[in-house]
């Protein structure tokens, strides 16, 4: 597509819409950013987009009445949209009765990229599979990027790829609604629980913008799937593309498995890649992420030497059940990326000792019910902040547990965990929600987490 000239809206600001600013100006587009935040420092987001002398932008904040859009949109041939904005807008709704193609921050860069993608999304899981096999793919390949949800955007790599690079993509269910042309060598969905509802509203929808991974893909492509999930087993009844599963509980016929404490990969021949006590990261869910990566590792050709050694070599992904000390006797884990439900309940099943539990944040229509119910007796104490700390007592309660401690601030959070912490215990952050409302994002709050534990 060429750009050359053509009036672009980047539509939300963000990581990803100062990438795409980029991306665009490099193809001579005239780009205009909205966002409707008018608190925004407009300089501060002209000097992220334009670092390149006498390149222009023009930047629209705040809200605006129908005729100020109108005029917004007005000869407009694309609309880059930021994964954090809604698709069902009213506006966005205008930009599609217009003609006017509306595309994420995933289909720019994988229309101007080169060289192959191999994508993952999945409600849980994503990050660790994503830096894991970016490991691998980096001991293997000279031009590899690993971009995407995992804080990267991938439109600040597109043009520095070649035809032999290979992309490594975190890609949310946000980022899936707005592809068009996407299409990976090797897709994966690790596992599809409730998320993000009150974006996507229903989980029908939910499922099928996480399934939109595999849209374009054909039979020359490979879709890697959980056999244990039962959304994405019956997914794999009705993919276009070559389909690998991985289980944690069955001996397949072809994927990868576990048997006993060995990974198995059995795909044209059984080779086993490695027993579960080599490797760094723990639980079963860790097990998944690694036959997760050692699948689509394979399906692409990457030798199995390469495979068993990356695999042995990683360390795990910082926030993810991450242990950061141990103090007076407590040790404390930062799992600040445990934002649902599902997440949280493998955060506290790696728990092997009485834990301290610090739970809420910003409520994203979630349902805390079998978070509850795994606290199984390993739980001795839940303290709570954040919007959704009420909800979360309700149910606590109904539920038979009741030693819970509301708190008005993560520091005051933190202090009761210390105060009821006994040598021997843990304090877990695994919050089972977002940070937004108390911080920018989960690293925020896991890197304040661990600074509170430092200074003890």
């Amino acid at each position: 597509m060429d750009l050359k000239g053509k009036k672009v809206l980047v539509f939300g600001s963000g990581i990803s819409g100062e990438a795409a600013g980029r991306l665009l100006l490099e193809k001579g587009a005239e780009v205009v950013v909205y966002d409707g935040n008018d608190s925004l420092d407009e300089k501060k987001l002209l000097s992220e987009i334009t670092w390149k002398k006498g390149q222009k932008v023009t930047v629209i904040l705040g809200r605006l009445s129908e005729q100020q859009e109108d005029e917004m949109l007005d000869g407009l041939s694309l609309v880059v949209i930021s994964p954090g904005v809604p698709t069902d807008l009213p506006i966005v709704a205008k930009m599609r009765e217009r003609g006017i193609p509306v595309w994420g921050e995933i289909e720019l860069a994988y229309v101007f990229g080169k060289g192959d993608v191999l994508a993952i999304t999945g409600t849980n899981g994503k990050t660790t599979t994503t830096a894991l096999l970016g490991e691998i793919m980096r001991n293997w390949k000279e031009s590899v990027f690993v971009v995407g949800n995992i804080g990267n955007p991938y439109t600040d790599v597109a043009l520095k790829t070649k035809e032999t690079s290979v992309v490594v993509a975190e890609i949310s269910s946000f980022q899936l609604e707005t592809v068009h042309t996407f299409c990976p060598k090797v897709s994966a969905i690790l596992n599809i629980t409730p998320d993000h509802l009150n974006r996507h509203h229903t989980m029908e929808a939910y499922i099928a913008a996480k399934e939109s991974i595999a849209v374009n893909q054909t039979d020359k492509d490979f879709c890697v799937l959980n056999y244990e999930d039962e959304v994405t087993r019956a997914f794999g009844e009705k993919v276009k593309a070559d389909v690998l599963y991985f289980s944690s509980a069955h001996k397949l016929k072809r994927g990868v498995y576990l048997d006993g404490t060995k990974i198995i990969c059995d795909i044209d021949r059984r080779i086993e890649i490695c027993d579960v006590s080599e490797l760094n990261i723990l639980g079963t869910h860790n097990y998944e992420n690694a036959m997760a990566a050692t699948a689509m590792a394979y399906a692409y050709g990457v030798p199995v030497e390469i495979i068993q050694r990356s695999l042995k070599e990683f360390q795990g992904v910082e926030h993810r059940i991450e242990f950061v000390a141990e103090k007076n006797g407590v040790a404390y884990f930062n799992d600040s990326k445990g934002t649902n439900p599902d997440a949280a309940i493998r955060g506290i099943r790696a728990m092997n000792r009485p834990t301290v539990l610090i739970g809420g944040g910003y409520d994203k229509d979630s349902e805390y019910d079998e978070w509850i119910e795994a606290f199984g007796g390993k739980v001795k104490k839940l303290v709570l902040i954040g919007a959704t700390r009420g909800k979360i007592a309700e149910t606590a309660r109904q539920h038979g547990f009741q030693d819970i401690v509301m708190a008005d601030t993560f520091e005051e959070a933190f202090d009761r965990c210390v105060e009821s912490a006994q040598p021997g215990d843990a304090v877990l952050l695994s919050p089972a929600c977002a940070s937004w409302g108390m911080f920018k994002n989960y690293e925020e709050r896991g890197d304040k987490f661990k600074e509170l534990v430092n200074r003890l």
